[in-house]
């Protein structure tokens, strides 16, 4: 069975009056987990595409990048769009949810803020209001200020990648610590690693602009030696 026959029948044991949130507070272990991800970025990109007021041809194939649908599957995904779009529920509420449902286990919503960064920027543009929700996100999630602007440098041309922001270290960071981390980013985004988590396998594209922008970090900062 597909992730999007599983999201249809998740979406069908709402209750009448139900709003999307509480599939968040239902689906907390695997495999169900890897469901409720793909809700998550379906929904809170839903939420975010009404903080900057349109959703762009360029946002629904950024979209599509991240999680690979087939067209069969494409009215699953416009339906959990469209039911976050009109839920009464604001974008916080689901992201304490989607906090609450993965509790300790930080690493998905690391995920989770890349495939939204990754869907913000799809249009060439960062809006404003973007930022704030992607903050805010980030805050409830208790994603650290430093950690939030790491994945933020990644994703946002304000200025080329600082490649020691990019691996969450200082410049006076010892060469070996710095290796360390490295190796440790890119074992951390293997995808069996990030399925672990519960990130889907559709999803686990979000793995190689990561991996991309680890190692050419890296390679930066080996070659400045």
């Amino acid at each position: 069975m597909s992730i999007w026959s599983r999201i249809s029948e998740a979406l069908s044991a709402l209750a009448s009056g139900e709003g999307l949130s509480a599939v968040f507070d239902r689906l907390r272990t695997p495999p169900e987990r890897s469901v409720a991800f793909t809700i998550a970025v379906i929904a809170l990109s839903a939420k975010m595409a009404k903080a900057d007021g349109l959703v762009t041809r360029d946002e629904v194939t950024a979209f599509r990048e991240v999680f690979q649908i087939a067209q069969e599957d494409e009215a699953n995904a416009a339906r959990v769009f469209n039911l976050a779009r009109q839920d009464v529920a604001g974008f916080e509420e689901y992201a304490i949810r989607i906090r609450g449902m993965f509790g300790a286990e930080t690493g998905a919503l690391f995920d989770l803020m890349e495939g939204l960064f990754h869907i913000a920027m799809a249009d060439g543009v960062y809006h404003p209001n973007e930022d704030l929700f992607l903050e805010r996100v980030a805050e409830i999630f208790r994603i650290p200020a430093p950690e939030f602007a790491r994945i933020r440098s990644r994703f946002v041309p304000d200025a080329k990648p600082d490649p020691y922001l990019v691996l969450g270290v200082k410049p006076d960071t010892p060469r070996e610590e710095i290796r360390r981390v490295w190796r440790r980013l890119v074992r951390e985004t293997h995808p069996d690693r990030m399925m672990a988590r519960g990130v889907p396998e559709e999803a686990i594209k979000l793995a190689e602009k990561r991996l991309v922008d680890i190692n050419r970090a890296w390679e930066e900062i080996s070659e400045g030696a």
